[in-house]
């Protein structure tokens, strides 16, 4: 399956809807698309998870490069998830205590911004 990534913006973020499959073939297009976001100075991302039908570790590699790299800028990367089987992947390694994660947009774009 394909990868595709439409971003938005919305209240004052970033939204970027990821759908598909980010796996090690997909993966260094949304490792792009977050920098383009980052390096165009949108610095309040907020990832759209809901269409990911997979996720291997590279994606998970990448989303915590673009969370660095958007708090080096002073912004912040968070995640929505409502998907229990992609949820699942950040608790077991330990990465729901990294990211901020949210069940729904709304939700993310009402929480405050963490630095």
């Amino acid at each position: 399956m394909d990868l595709t990534l439409n971003s938005r913006d919305e209240a004052g973020h970033t939204v970027l809807a990821v759908s598909g499959e980010v796996d090690v073939y997909t993966a260094p297009a949304l490792r792009d698309r977050i920098a383009d976001l980052l390096d165009s100075g949108q610095h309040q991302l907020v990832i759209d998870l809901g269409g990911v039908e997979f996720l291997d570790s590279t994606g998970l590699g990448v989303l915590v490069a673009g969370l660095n790299r958007a708090r080096e800028v002073g912004g912040n990367l968070s995640l929505v998830c409502p998907q229990e089987r992609v949820l699942k992947l950040f608790r077991i390694t330990g990465l729901d205590e990294v990211f901020t994660v949210h069940p729904t947009v709304d939700e993310a774009l009402a929480s405050p911004s963490e630095s």
